[in-house]
């Protein structure tokens, strides 16, 4: 089936332009910036040698992440958050959301007891920023890993990729990578996250304007597994050129 003609002239099979750009940051253990379309995120990650205390003498770590999108990501300016006093119950889910899924590749054990924090901040929002939170926060946390642990050794603690992108039914019709124009009218509207190995971590998805069937839910994550391993391919040539030059 044909999909209608897209804003960007994208086929509705395909992800919006994708780069990630390893260590922009001079400060942090790792760090990149990864643009999806007009969306893009910085993602900063810290080691800390320290655990949280219900964590102490259990020999593992930490993985976790804070996520918070910058006043002018928008069309209309939105109040800090710190402003406000409280975090909102959207940041709050998507951090948690980003956290899940890094732990989910990170063998804890391996990590000893340090923790990782994974600041996703979002400089510039047009649809799945949680996506490209969770895409970019692999690429930093891999790359603040090399401080302490080898690449591909048998004690390196990320044995698995992570990545994610939204889906969803515009005009009934399966679409890739929703933009915002898209999402803000999608009749479902879903996010998802998965491993190079296959396996999901997080599939949050959303009937808006009516019930989706099985079919649907298939032809979506079928959408959602190819343009995921196209990020994790985009992760590697990120993480490849920062190797290759240590």
């Amino acid at each position: 089936m044909n999909s209608p003609e897209r804003a960007d002239g994208r086929a509705f099979d395909a992800l919006r332009p994708v780069t990630i750009e390893p260590r922009p940051l001079a400060y942090a253990e790792g760090s990149a910036l990864i643009s999806v379309g007009n969306t893009r995120v910085l993602c900063a990650a810290t080691i800390e040698e320290k655990i949280p205390p219900w964590l102490r003498g259990q020999g593992r770590g930490w993985v976790t992440a804070e996520y918070a999108m910058l006043p002018r990501a928008t069309h209309e300016r939105t109040q800090r958050e710190a402003a406000r006093g409280k975090v909102g119950g959207r940041t709050h889910e998507i951090q948690r959301l980003i956290g899940r899924a890094l732990r989910a590749v990170t063998d804890l054990k391996l990590l000893g007891e340090r923790s990782v924090i994974v600041d996703c901040d979002v400089l510039q929002a047009d649809g799945g920023t949680r996506t490209a939170a969770i895409t970019g926060a692999y690429v930093a946390l891999a790359l603040a890993l090399q401080r302490d642990f080898t690449p591909g050794s048998p004690k390196w603690p990320l044995p698995r990729q992570i990545a994610a992108v939204s889906v969803g039914f515009v005009d009934g019709v399966a679409h890739l990578d929703l933009k915002y124009s898209e999402d803000s009218r999608a009749e479902v509207d879903m996010n998802v996250a998965m491993t190079d190995a296959g396996e999901y971590v997080e599939v949050q998805g959303t009937a808006e304007a009516r019930p989706f069937d099985r079919a649907q839910l298939d032809a979506m994550l079928g959408l959602a597994q190819s343009g995921i391993a196209s990020l994790f391919a985009h992760q590697r040539a990120a993480l490849d050129a920062v190797y290759a030059g240590a």
